[in-house]
């Protein structure tokens, strides 16, 4: 049985931070062009060790690898749909001291908010997680 998420980023974010509280090594979700984006900063970043697409009868789902360090997760979401919060590059401060990253929706893409301050580009601040 499936269920309506009329949010699936704080679903994406509940869901890993539900595994990693309960020391699970992976996690599944159902697939999402924007879910896989704000995964690939997450990667990058060092939050989760990898991801990928996978066939689960006929619908695609996202296995994601948990790093083993990083049980205590606090992951943030910001703009929700009953209230989007939009940013401007130059209001984009450091999280937790520079140990976090933004993630932020932007016309570049899905980018972390230290890339949105080189780029000097704005957008939809979508989460926090450190």
């Amino acid at each position: 049985m499936t269920t309506i998420k009329t949010d699936p980023i704080a679903d994406l974010l509940t869901r890993i931070r539900n595994a990693a509280h309960a020391r699970k090594d992976q996690v599944l979700m159902p697939h999402s062009r924007l879910k896989m984006a704000v995964l690939k900063v997450l990667k990058s970043r060092g939050f989760v060790t990898d991801f990928s697409k996978v066939k689960n009868g006929d619908f695609d789902e996202i296995e994601v690898q948990l790093k083993e360090d990083k049980r205590y997760l606090t992951l943030t979401r910001v703009s929700k749909p009953g209230q989007r919060i939009y940013i401007k590059s130059g209001s984009l401060k450091k999280v937790n001291g520079g140990l976090g990253v933004a993630i932020l929706s932007t016309p570049k893409g899905v980018i972390s908010g230290e890339e949105a301050k080189k780029l000097k580009v704005g957008g939809e601040f979508i989460c926090e997680v450190y």
